[in-house]
């Protein structure tokens, strides 16, 4: 794999040549941070047992040669020696052109679509059983934002048991889940029979629930079917015919409130279009219902913003944009609520729709699936 290495004359850069021609250079205290020895890295889990301010001021690579396909440098003034697998070396270069994202996904591990998605949809038993349906189930919801469960129980609290299969509830002051039904008085317009427009939930917390589950337990109601809309597709659209708008809606906070109960004040300043710092779509935050007054955009730019947030509004009712169903009972779906906006339709008062939700967190579901991937890696080995 590896052809050539060299470092510059001063020790401070690394220069590899891979076999198929590829070309990348590293820093010598980028490696010396990252050194893979049992000094360096604990060996049982990986984490860093130096800080940066371990590592000498003045580090050079002194020397650097090719082992069994590694790369083995001796770092000075440390007299110290680590190897580097060249597989590790390429699969964590940074030397290459800086992309030109604004406003786009990661393409390798997300999907944008629209209504002609058809919704993954998953056996509860067969992903509690099976490793590999339940490890299709998570990658489903990690590229689409959104996934069904069928065939789970009908009790009670049985959404607790889709989250255990991969993480853990995020209680809040709804508690570790909440009722999804007709209330007297609500204090939430979601306990009413109302169509509600596909929105984020909790977009006033910060930081927001990045999982919500919703579980149907009843559902013989008129109306009531579940909608999903991609976010990210409704801001690519926007991105494509109103970059400026994009702009606006991306680069100015709105705010976003919560006081529907007794000593409950919730509050965030966020972005409804949210980016990483290198330009690449991260986060929608829409929810018309809990949006505060708008006040940190400059007035000669608040005609725009609201014309921008009006045409994203407009893209996510297009009623191309949205997936429907109705949940049977014992049948559920999950939202990245950081992408996928969820909405339903209105309801009449005669039969009963009863569902149930909660929240979770991200990283809980991508460790357990970057675990089971790697079960299967080694599997294949």
């Amino acid at each position: 794999m590896l052809r050539t290495v060299n470092t510059d004359h001063s020790g401070d850069v690394l220069s590899l040549e891979f076999t198929n021609g590829d070309r990348a250079r590293f820093h010598a205290i980028w490696l010396r941070d990252n050194a893979l020895d049992s000094e360096t890295r604990a060996p049982g889990n990986g984490q860093c047992l130096i800080t940066l301010a371990d590592i000498p001021t003045d580090i050079k690579i002194a020397a650097a040669n090719i082992a069994d396909n590694c790369v083995v440098l001796r770092f000075s003034p440390e007299d110290k020696e680590v190897s580097f697998p060249a597989t590790w070396l390429r699969d964590n270069a940074y030397d290459r052109a800086e992309p030109s994202l604004f406003g786009h996904v990661d393409a390798a591990a997300i999907t944008t679509w629209n209504k002609t998605q058809d919704a993954p949809c998953f056996d509860f038993e067969q992903a509690r059983s099976d490793p590999a349906t339940r490890k299709s189930w998570l990658a489903a919801i990690e590229r689409f934002g959104f996934a069904k469960m069928i065939n789970g129980p009908t009790e009670s609290g049985a959404l607790i048991d889709v989250i255990d299969l991969f993480g853990y509830t995020r209680e809040t002051n709804y508690g570790q889940y909440f009722e999804v039904r007709t209330e007297v008085n609500p204090t939430n317009l979601a306990f009413t029979g109302l169509g509600l427009q596909a929105h984020t939930d909790n977009p006033y917390r910060d930081p927001v629930p990045t999982l919500q589950l919703l579980y149907c337990l009843e559902n013989s109601a008129e109306g009531g079917d579940s909608i999903v809309v991609d976010g990210f597709r409704a801001a690519e659209r926007l991105r494509e015919s109103n970059p400026e708008g994009f702009n606006l809606l991306a680069g100015y906070p709105a705010r976003f409130e919560y006081k529907g109960e007794a000593g409950v004040v919730l509050q965030s300043r966020r972005p409804m279009i949210e980016l990483s710092p290198e330009g690449q779509l991260i986060g929608i935050r829409f929810n018309n219902r809990s949006c505060a007054p708008i006040v940190d955009v400059p007035f000669d730019h608040m005609a725009a913003y609201y014309a921008a947030y009006r045409q994203l509004g407009e893209f996510i009712d297009d009623p191309d944009m949205g997936v429907s169903f109705k949940l049977a009972p014992g049948e559920s779906f999950i939202v990245d609520n950081t992408r996928v906006l969820h909405a339903r339709t209105g309801y009449s008062g005669e039969g009963s729709r009863w569902l149930q939700g909660c929240y979770a967190d991200k990283d809980g579901l991508l460790s357990t699936l970057r675990a089971l991937e790697a079960q299967v890696a080694v599997a294949a080995e």
